[in-house]
């Protein structure tokens, strides 16, 4: 990547590590990664990264990538007197990987800029099985220049990178993308539970919806190969990680001045499951919610 001579990578976890893995052994760039575990950074040791003490010292480096859980996790490393801004110079460019508010991608955004350094939003979609294989859809939010830069890099982590526009607009798709996701698994949902009670097998159903208009990516991976199985493990996109994008979706249409019924229901459907007492499993696992009234 003309001009970059080194690559920091904050934040190893579910995504994050077979993202990094995939810098560390497709590009021609040194990599330094900072996680609080040792294990992911042991792991990696053998694709070539370098373990870094501190997020700091990942930091150093001229493109660094951060995937973290979600806002309060980002706004604390970049923020306070020895966080990211601080440390930040010009010339350096940070990218968020992860799925954060959207009026927060834009403060940092200013904040960055304060001190030189470029800032844009690159969330993530698809699976953990895309991260490893590098074929993840990426959205990008940040100016043009930013984008020609980090794009090269992008494209060792991903099969499909969109530039959405401006700052912020990166998690503006990725928000409405898993917004119609959780949707369309209620949809699922309550298709499966009806199939079943009214005596139609549900394997049976879910291959004939992939066949008509009813078909989708949601159908064909959460429906078939999670709902229909009854396969919701943990440490993969849990409850509590889609209900936390759904909340920054809804704030984002309060701002607006939206209702959004749909995705409100999709919401405490999330909840009930959290209840339950499934908020770490996979969050298809909505679907043990419904059942026939006794």
């Amino acid at each position: 990547m003309p001009g970059a001579r080194s690559i920091g990578f904050i934040g190893l976890g579910v995504m994050g590590e077979p993202m990094c893995r995939n810098l560390a052994t497709k590009s021609d760039l040194p990599v330094v990664a900072f996680d609080l575990r040792p294990e992911p950074l042991d792991r990696l040791r053998s694709s070539g990264v370098r373990a870094a003490k501190t997020a700091a010292d990942a930091a150093g480096a001229d493109i660094v990538f951060v995937s973290l859980p979600g806002g309060p996790e980002l706004a604390s490393l970049c923020r306070g007197a020895s966080g990211l801004i601080a440390r930040a110079g010009a010339g350096q460019t940070y990218v968020d990987l992860g799925t954060s508010p959207v009026t927060l991608t834009r403060a940092l955004g200013g904040e960055f800029a304060a001190r030189g350094a470029d800032y844009a939003d690159a969330p993530v979609a698809r699976t953990r099985e895309a991260a490893e294989q590098g074929t993840l859809s990426i959205m990008v939010g940040g100016s043009a220049g930013v984008f020609a830069r980090v794009r090269p890099l992008l494209a060792h982590m991903a099969s499909d990178i969109t530039h959405c526009g401006d700052l912020g607009a990166g998690q503006v798709v990725k928000l409405v993308n898993n917004m119609v996701l959780f949707e369309t698994l209620g949809a699922l949902a309550e298709a499966l539970a009806l199939a079943r009670e009214a005596g139609v097998d549900a394997k049976l159903l879910f291959e004939t919806l992939s066949k008509g208009s009813a078909d989708s990516f949601a159908l064909r991976n959460h429906g078939m190969k999670s709902m229909l199985p009854g396969v919701f493990p943990e440490r993969a996109f849990s409850v509590e990680y889609a209900l936390k994008d759904l909340d920054y979706a809804l704030a984002l249409a309060e701002d607006a001045g939206l209702d959004l019924d749909g995705a409100a229901l999709a919401g405490r459907r999330l909840k009930a499951a959290i209840a339950a007492g499934d908020g770490k499993l996979y969050h298809p696992v909505i679907a043990r919610l419904l059942k026939a009234k006794p």
